[in-house]
Formats: structure tokens, C-alpha cells, sequence
């Protein structure tokens, strides 16, 4: 007997599915708001969840992740009154099990629950497997739900020698979770070997990678290994993958299929057992439909793919970042443990990190040659530019009723978090609209100047209720 979560704030919604899980024998609990489902999956040993997407206190789609996050790891059936192509994209990449629209009949609402039931039963049923007890992930900070999912990711990654694809902003640490992919799998006792594809000399990139012997080309005076060969058992890490040659990139599909290379000026070729992990700030699919990068290859590399969060989608894990990027930096100059300053949390949790954590660790250790022996760091030791951006902001941001009713001294102040979030709220929801209203519903439009990822352009649309048509 399962245990059905399902939260949705229509009334006949929930009398309907729970008569449905009821008739199936299981049990119905429902909810009709987030904050309540939450409660409810944190607190009980549930199965699967039917969760809304538009609910009164938030964005279903958003929560995802941490109802994932429950003890019991539920399966999650996003229910919707409002199907979208892009929403259903969004959910399965956040981990939903199906994505349906209300209204469908019973057996399409009923089928999506059996096939969750029977995958959690096979699962529980095999016997143990290898896995990663605990996962070492050294570098990479913070516990939010975003980043949870990525982690999740790279343990059921390390398990096997699928291939990776990374992607993310530049400063996401693409790098960092290709080193725990390496460090987490069984091949972590070969080299990880690293090729930046963006730093590689087009004369020279051949020889790089698949080595040379002595006299192939001018200036080839010995025998030289190339890269392929030194991950022979380990990881092969290609950085910014985008950027590799295309006269190149059919050379390396044939490695990658076959794990054998002829280098140059040999006779004989060479054979090498590499695991590899790829990584791109760059959107390869446009670039594949532009013919600047080979589809074939594309989907070589994207057997799991792992789309790693901007920082300024986790905030909530600044502050640990912070402390442990701000220890590491005192060890290494021989000071004491700086304290914060609660203001200065404030200015790091408003800033948008363009940079992301690349940025933040870079402020961070000017900040630190600018308080050298103080004991707790202050705004005032940060950058310059960074505080400028944020008191811009915060200025520009129009006055509304909402910031007039903590106006007046027969009112209580609210908590300075609660007001920045609230003006947050604001300012964004005035920029989408503006932004939607400017792009007409173009959307690869709207995503470059805005430099937001699609998933996340389109979950802000929702938060906010705004029409892509502006």
C-alpha cells in the first residue's frame, strides 16, 4: 500500500485524485497549498506526489526540487491546467516522473501513478548495488535545492562511464563537479586529464591530443604522448567544449566510439579506456541547428547532462560559501578567522554575481587584503563596483503602496530581509513585463539580453503570472 501526496489548491482536484489512489488501494493525502505539501512530505513516508503548478503561494514547478528532497524521495506528477511545451521541459529537467494536464481522462492520470509505483518497487526490491556512500565534493559549498539536484546528478554519474555533459554560466564551477564526477568513480585512482578546448593552438591541436612521433612536422623532435593517451583509465575532461575545432570534431567522434587513434606520423594506432566528461557555457544544440557544431557528436556527449545552477538562483548558499572560500583564504595568508558583519551577508546575498561563484571567491579575497588585520569584515571592505551596484539598485527601485505601508511611525518596521525581498519581487516582476513587452514573445530574444537560461526565464514567467506576449 503507497502513500499518495497531492497538493493542489482546487477543491474538486483533490476529491478526484483521492477517490482515484483510494479505489487503487493506496492512501490519499492532500494539501492545498506548498508550504502545507511540504510539511506533509517532510513529514511522512510518501511515495508519489501530484503537485499543481500554480498554486497560491508560489510556482510548484520551482518547489520541485525540495519535495525531491523529502526523506522519502517521492516521485513527482506535475498536474496543470496550463500545459506548455517549455513548463513540461522545465519539470523533467528539475526530476518530475510525468507532466500532465488536468482534465485528461483516468487512465492517463492513473497509468503515469502505476508505472512510478512499479519503478519504486523494482528499485527497493534489487538487491544492494555499489554506490557512493558519501560523496566528496570537495570545493563545491552549499546545500540548496538547486545544487542538490546537480549533486544527485554526479553520483548517479559516478557510478558508471557514461559520458557527462556540463553546462552553465562561466564561474559556475564546471570544472570542480567534473573533479567530483573523476574523483567519485571507480577510475579514480587514473589521471584527470584536463584540455582546455578554447586555449588549444589550431596548428598544434592534433598533436596535442593524439601525440606525434619524432619528424611528423617541423620542430617534432621526439616522440611525444599526446592527451588521449595520459587519460588511458581515468577521466578525460574537455573545458569548454564549444569551442573545439570543427574540421577537429570529426576526428574525435571516431575516438570516442571507438577509444582508438592513430597519432601523427604513426603507422599503428594506439588504443585508450578514458571516461569522458565534457563542459560548455556555450548553447551547443543552437549551435548544432547552425551547423557550428556536429550533432553526431553532440549527442555522444550528452548521455547525462548536468545543467549547473547560476549563483544567483541559490542565494541561500552564499553565506557558506563565504566562510569557507574566507577560511581557506586566511590559512593560505597566515590570519585569523575573519568575522561578517550581518551587513555584509546583506550586500553579498544583493548583488546578481554576473561572475557567479568565480566572482564572489575573487571579492572575497579582495575584500580580505582590504580589512588585512580587522577583525570582521564590513560593506566597506568590499570592491568598490560591487557596493555601487548595489545601493544603485537598491535607489532605483520605484516607490509603491507596498513599500508606503512600512512608511509612518504607527507602524512597525519589518525585517530588513523581508523588505529587501519583497522590493526584489518587485523590481523583477516590472522587468519581465518590460522585457516581454519588448521581445513580443520571442523568447531566444528575450533569454540574450535578459542572459537568463530558457528553464529559468520561463519559471519567472509563471512565478509572476506574465503572458510572453508582454
Amino acid at each position: 500500500m503507497a502513500h499518495i501526496l497531492i497538493i493542489d489548491d482546487d477543491e474538486t482536484t483533490r476529491y478526484s485524485l483521492s477517490r482515484m489512489v483510494s479505489r487503487m488501494s493506496h492512501i490519499a493525502t492532500s494539501a492545498a497549498t506548498l508550504q502545507e505539501g511540504v510539511a506533509k512530505a517532510s513529514a511522512g513516508d510518501i511515495d508519489v506526489v501530484f503537485l499543481d503548478v500554480r498554486m497560491p503561494d508560489g510556482n510548484g514547478i520551482e518547489m520541485l526540487p525540495t519535495f525531491r528532497q523529502a526523506p522519502s524521495s517521492p516521485e513527482i506528477i506535475i498536474i496543470t491546467g496550463y500545459g506548455d511545451p517549455e513548463g513540461a521541459e522545465l519539470a523533467l529537467k528539475s526530476g518530475a516522473w510525468d507532466y500532465i494536464e488536468k482534465g485528461s481522462s483516468l487512465k492517463q492520470m492513473t497509468l503515469p501513478l502505476l508505472r512510478a509505483l512499479q519503478y519504486r518497487a523494482e528499485r527497493d526490491s534489487r538487491a544492494p548495488v555499489r554506490s557512493v556512500i558519501s560523496l566528496k565534493r570537495e570545493g563545491i559549498v552549499g546545500n540548496s535545492a538547486p545544487l542538490a539536484v546537480c549533486l544527485d546528478l554526479v553520483a548517479a554519474a559516478a557510478g558508471s562511464d557514461a559520458n557527462v555533459l556540463i553546462t552553465g554560466e562561466t564561474g559556475t564551477g564546471k570544472e570542480l563537479f567534473a573533479w567530483a564526477i573523476h574523483r567519485n568513480s571507480p577510475r579514480h585512482r587514473g589521471n584527470f586529464v584536463v584540455v582546455d578546448c578554447a586555449a588549444l593552438p589550431e596548428t598544434l591541436v592534433e598533436s596535442l591530443l593524439f601525440g606525434h612521433e619524432k619528424g611528423a612536422f617541423t620542430g617534432a623532435d621526439k616522440v611525444r604522448e599526446g592527451l588521449i593517451r595520459q587519460a588511458d583509465g581515468g577521466t578525460l575532461f574537455l573545458d569548454e567544449v564549444g569551442e573545439l575545432p570543427l574540421a577537429l570534431q570529426k576526428s574525435f567522434l571516431r575516438v570516442l566510439q571507438e577509444r582508438r587513434f592513430r597519432p601523427l606520423g604513426s603507422s599503428r594506432e594506439l588504443e585508450s579506456d578514458f571516461r569522458l566528461v565534457a563542459a560548455t557555457n556555450r548553447d551547443l544544440d543552437r549551435m548544432a541547428a547552425e551547423g557550428l557544431f556536429r550533432e553526431d557528436l553532440l549527442f555522444r556527449l550528452k548521455s547525462v547532462t548536468i545543467e549547473l545552477p547560476p549563483l544567483r538562483d541559490r542565494p541561500e548558499d552564499i553565506k557558506a560559501l563565504a566562510r569557507y572560500h574566507m577560511d581557506q583564504f586566511c590559512e593560505r595568508y597566515g590570519l585569523a578567522p575573519k568575522g561578517f558583519a550581518p551587513e555584509f551577508i546583506d550586500t553579498l546575498a544583493a548583488y546578481p554575481w554576473p561572475g557567479n561563484v568565480r566572482e564572489l571567491v575573487n571579492a572575497l579575497d579582495r575584500a580580505l587584503l582590504a580589512a588585512r588585520f580587522d577583525p570582521t569584515l564590513f560593506p566597506a571592505h568590499l570592491p568598490l563596483d560591487i557596493r555601487i551596484e548595489v545601493t544603485r539598485t537598491a535607489l532605483s527601485r520605484k516607490p509603491s503602496s507596498s513599500e508606503d505601508k512600512f512608511k509612518g511611525p504607527s507602524r512597525e518596521l519589518p525585517k530588513l530581509r523581508e523588505l529587501r525581498e519583497t522590493l526584489i519581487a518587485q523590481a523583477e516582476k516590472q522587468y519581465l513585463r518590460d522585457l516581454m513587452a519588448l521581445c513580443q514573445g520571442d523568447m531566444d530574444k528575450a533569454c540574450r539580453i535578459a542572459e537568463l537560461s530558457p528553464s529559468r526565464l520561463y519559471a519567472l514567467l509563471q512565478k509572476y503570472n506574465i503572458p510572453r506576449t508582454g
